[in-house]
């Protein structure tokens, strides 16, 4: 629950900061459109095409957001409170879809089903690949809610159902509204599944500008118009969590459930989007790997570079994304008012924007600023670390926004200081839901593509820029051993998420 009273000077300065580093593609940006003058803006935004593209990527990214929570809530619920045979086998392949890059499960699908093309095509594969972003925190969520309310509710005559909304769900909301806004941001500024499939957004379009380099003002303008549905989708969210505070936790947890008959329909609903996302296309590529000319071009000690970077690369952007996100998830969960909404806005906006820009702005700013910075292994997982940032917000304001205030109270009140109070009580009893936001963002970070390719350092590879090498030119079998190396290494954060311990045991 969020407090009225005033931020900690040094937890504002810790929030400010982390915002400036996070709005430096931003800055960029709005530079460049700024210098491209209103007349040329004008000219670009009244292309016939411009209103078609919008439309398109707005219906797309709703339209996947909607199905990923009705399938997301169940399968976190299902994952957390049912009584499943093998949990930790679930658990892992809830969170397989996050290794799988959307231009992955593209490929897949279109050698296997050629025909598949267009906008039902390409929601179908963002559908499978978003999932995790609302079941794993909907999960963990659920995981430290209690079911006082819903005892209370199932007292007055409701239904278990309505109890549950009454009493849960408030609980829930915020990692829920979190995880919705991750795909829909996802989606939003996903270039390789649409590109894929022929359908035409505002990705597609500004990549299509970029490679046509006489028009690269028209591409910086199609990003602002990214960062803009962004911003609104930003503050929507927003106004709906403060609609609907997180609930602490009251009372006892929930007894796991027994399925009995409806086990084997259970278990289908959390099995199918793997299949679908993960193992249906990787398959197929195994499939091709087999071919005799496919397993002859394999380079093991190129493949074990490529491993090496894509684990180094995403472990440093993931601490990079935890430090600048946990001034910002603190100022969110804990206290309200304009300035802490501008600030968490700021720290979110950056997954709208196309991971080119992103690349462009921090090639230009490293050129400009610290030259020293230039084409190093840092700048690259500083990227990272801006990137998803906002999955690491989502993950550090719900986890904390679950700790009870009163703890914290009680601690002062025994002589810890704010520091030792946030370190012995806030981060040990959040702990599980921040490890969580460090492994989304370093399972994330592992598939990223457009700006890898820009800001790797020279001679340096990962799994995904190999992966893309490959299925660029149709080799799908000699992509095979990257794509099974990205699903194996996606099974860590399902591993360490069903070691989750309940803060009782902290």
């Amino acid at each position: 629950m969020r407090s009225s009273r005033r931020p900690p000077r040094a937890l504002w300065v810790a929030g400010l900061v982390a915002c400036a580093l996070a709005s430096i593609p931003l800055v960029y940006l709005v530079a460049r459109v700024a210098g491209a003058g209103a007349e040329q803006i004008a000219v670009a935004l009244s292309r016939p095409r411009v209103p078609e593209l919008i439309g398109t990527s707005l219906l797309l990214s709703a339209s996947v957001t909607v199905a990923t929570v009705a399938i997301g809530v169940p399968s976190a619920f299902l994952l957390a409170r049912a009584a499943l045979p093998a949990r930790g086998l679930w658990a892992a392949l809830a969170a397989l879809p996050l290794a799988v890059p959307s231009y992955l499960a593209a490929y897949g699908w279109l050698a296997a089903v050629p025909g598949m093309q267009g906008f039902w095509a390409a929601w179908f594969v963002l559908t499978s690949v978003c999932l995790p972003y609302v079941t794993l925190p909907t999960a963990a969520a659920l995981r430290l809610s209690t079911t006082g309310f819903d005892d209370l509710a199932r007292t007055l005559g409701r239904g278990p159902v309505s109890a549950f909304f009454s009493g849960t769900w408030p609980q829930i909301a915020p990692a829920v509204s979190a995880g919705a806004l991750l795909a829909f941001l996802y989606t939003l500024s996903d270039f390789g599944g649409v590109a894929l499939f022929r359908l035409p957004v505002l990705t597609t379009a500004v990549h299509q500008a970029f490679g046509a380099s006489f028009d690269r003002d028209y591409a910086l303008i199609l990003s602002g118009v990214l960062v803009l549905i962004a911003l609104a989708v930003v503050l929507a969210e927003q106004l709906l969590r403060r609609r609907s505070p997180a609930r602490a936790p009251h009372g006892p947890r929930a007894a796991p459930l027994r399925l009995g008959a409806a086990l084997p329909a259970a278990l289908v609903l959390l099995a199918v989007p793997s299949l679908l996302s993960a193992v249906v296309p990787t398959a197929i590529l195994v499939g091709r790997a087999l071919d005799a000319a496919a397993l002859r071009s394999f380079d093991a000690s190129e493949f074990a570079e490529a491993l090496a970077g894509t684990l180094a690369f995403a472990a440093a952007g993931a601490v990079i994304a935890i430090v600048l996100a946990l001034p910002i998830g603190a100022l969110a969960a804990r206290y309200r008012g304009r300035r802490v909404r501008i600030v968490e806005t700021a720290a979110v906006i950056p997954l709208g924007l196309p991971g080119i820009v992103i690349g462009l702005s921090l090639v230009a700013f490293s050129l400009t600023v610290v030259p020293w910075w230039y084409q190093t292994a840092l700048v690259l997982a500083f990227a990272y670390g801006v990137m998803f940032l906002p999955k690491a917000v989502g993950g550090v304001r719900s986890s904390i926004g679950l700790v009870p205030p009163a703890l914290e109270d009680v601690s002062r009140t025994l002589g810890r200081t704010g520091l030792q109070t946030w370190w012995q009580v806030t981060a040990r009893l959040a702990r599980p839901g921040i490890l969580a936001a460090a492994l989304l963002v370093a399972v994330t970070a592992m598939k990223e593509l457009p700006a890898t390719l820009l800001l790797r350092p020279t001679g340096t590879d990962t799994l995904a820029t190999e992966l893309w090498s490959r299925t660029d030119v149709a080799a799908y079998g000699a992509a095979a051993p990257y794509a099974l190396a990205l699903l194996v290494v996606a099974t860590i954060p399902a591993f360490l998420l069903s070691r989750h311990r309940d803060p009782e045991d902290v």
